[in-house]
């Protein structure tokens, strides 16, 4: 028996020794990416404009160039409890139990066995393995030991493992993926909110100033001054101006309800913390970019890409090696006995060890059918990934765009603001000396409130812009934010 296992032993390292592995090998893919951004040469108006994209490294904490303490508290929060974020968790989770799965394939199966069975044979059968003529009934006790192991001669397992490791590298860089788009959705919401607050103001400011001249108008008109149609006209602006104020509470509300969910909280969570209005944060002077080679690295739709053609690379090993032979070693070690306190005796044990040979011969096209499914499978995810980086050159290079052309549009509102207010000052003052009437000081007044609301809509844009530019440079994802 020692002789016999030493001899499986041997041809097992033997085996070992030249094993391969089928199919084909996953080289990282290049990515047609330009060696710089175009910064300034598709919007030449950058090199003006208040805050400049730049060279330099991208912070993964892109939130913290608000420098706003409460967005850094919600991104905190949102980045630890949203529920979208967890889910991600799980999947990894369930990932990586799919690993540890797929890798006991590699390693010996060994279970222990035991039976018992009270039996009789047949009086005029062929076999009596009791030697009792049928006549008598008996026991059969039997533990014992069964261990096999797939010999991975042709590396049929390891491209098996080698494709799971990548779809646990997909899950990983898909939950960065959701937190990516967590982070950037809190703070846009986040922006808006503060833009809301802002027109609230806004709204508030000019709907005194339409007070004031209700207030004055009504005086005029004691004095025979204003007539009825002044009264009306300075009553009907008041009443517009105050109908905003329904529209932007119930914007303010569903924002803040936006953001409670975010962190998987109940509605109005968080309607006391955020209550009180601040200003929309301001705009660093220079915004770091990075290089494109590292959006590769950066942008976790690209590495899942990447991730996802790998493991189709690796499936294509697999369905090859279908096509060889499959050798298992199996040994089993037991011991039988009739009686229960006979176990314990040398003459009680049994033992069988021996290889397997399978060999596929007709399988009716069912091996070259899967192995034109992986080929195919592994085309179109070449194809994907391809698109995923192109897809993420067109986002950088269109959110930079945005971000200096709703600049520019910020700053030429805030001269027609600037403008309207003076024109508003001499409508007012050529009314009150007699030489205009009421209806220039209503125009002027809604031309004032107009741009007044359009810069504050605009400098929630750029802000929420600067956000959707560092979403798509695939910021604030690295594997330490939330701890996992």
């Amino acid at each position: 028996m020692n002789t016999s296992i030493s001899r499986i032993a041997l041809g097992v390292c033997a085996l070992s020794l030249t094993a391969c592995t089928v199919g084909p090998d996953f080289h990282r893919p290049a990515a047609a990416l330009p060696a710089r951004w175009e910064v300034g040469q598709t919007t030449p108006s950058l090199s003006a404009a208040p805050s400049q994209i730049v060279d330099g490294a991208l912070d993964p904490l892109w939130w913290n160039v608000f420098h706003d303490a409460e967005l850094s508290s919600l991104i905190t929060r949102v980045a630890h409890a949203s529920l979208d974020v967890k889910t991600a968790s799980t999947r990894l989770m369930q990932a990586r139990a799919a690993r540890r799965v797929s890798g006991s394939d590699a390693l010996p199966s060994v279970e222990g066995t035991a039976s018992y069975q009270h039996a009789r044979s047949s009086q005029n059968g062929l076999l009596d393995v009791a030697g009792l003529g049928g006549k008598h009934d008996f026991n059969v006790w039997q533990p014992g030991l069964d261990a096999s192991w797939e010999l991975d001669l042709w590396g049929r397992v390891r491209r098996e493992n080698e494709s799971v490791d990548a779809d646990v590298e997909a899950s990983a860089d898909l939950r960065r993926d959701v937190l990516l788009a967590t982070l950037a959705e809190t703070a846009s919401d986040y922006l808006q909110l503060r833009g809301v607050q802002a027109q609230q103001q806004i709204v508030q400011q000019n709907l005194e100033i339409a007070r004031h001249s209700l207030a004055l108008t009504k005086i005029r008109f004691t004095d025979g001054v204003a007539t009825h149609l002044d009264m009306a006209e300075a009553a009907a602006q008041v009443s517009m101006i105050e109908a905003q104020l329904p529209l932007l509470d119930n914007q303010h509300a569903r924002l803040v309800n936006a953001l409670s969910f975010l962190m998987a909280a109940p509605p109005h969570t968080l309607k006391n913390e955020l209550r009180d209005a601040a200003p929309i944060p301001a705009l660093p002077s220079r915004v770091p970019a990075g290089l494109p080679s590292e959006l590769v690295e950066r942008r976790p739709d690209i590495r899942v890409a990447e991730a996802r053609l790998h493991a189709a690379t690796a499936r294509i090993g697999v369905a090859v090696g279908d096509f060889y032979p499959r050798v298992t070693l199996s040994a089993n070690l037991s011991l039988q006995a009739m009686h229960v306190g006979d176990l314990d005796q040398w003459s009680s044990h049994m033992f069988g060890v021996g290889p397997a040979l399978t060999v596929p011969l007709f399988e009716g096209g069912r091996l070259k059918g899967h192995l034109a499914l992986r080929e195919a499978q592994q085309q179109e995810a070449a194809i994907a990934f391809q698109r995923t980086v192109l897809n993420a050159w067109h986002e950088v290079d269109n959110a930079m765009s945005d971000y200096d052309a709703r600049q520019s549009h910020h700053d030429k509102l805030a001269e027609a603001v600037e403008q309207n207010r003076i024109a508003l000052d001499n409508a007012q003052r050529q009314y009150v000396a007699g030489a205009a009437d009421f209806l220039n000081v209503l125009t002027m007044q809604q031309n004032l409130l107009g741009t007044q609301q359009a810069l504050a809509a605009s400098s929630t844009e750029v802000a929420v812009s600067l956000v959707t530019l560092f979403k798509a440079l695939g910021g604030g994802w690295q594997t330490t934010y939330p701890v996992s």
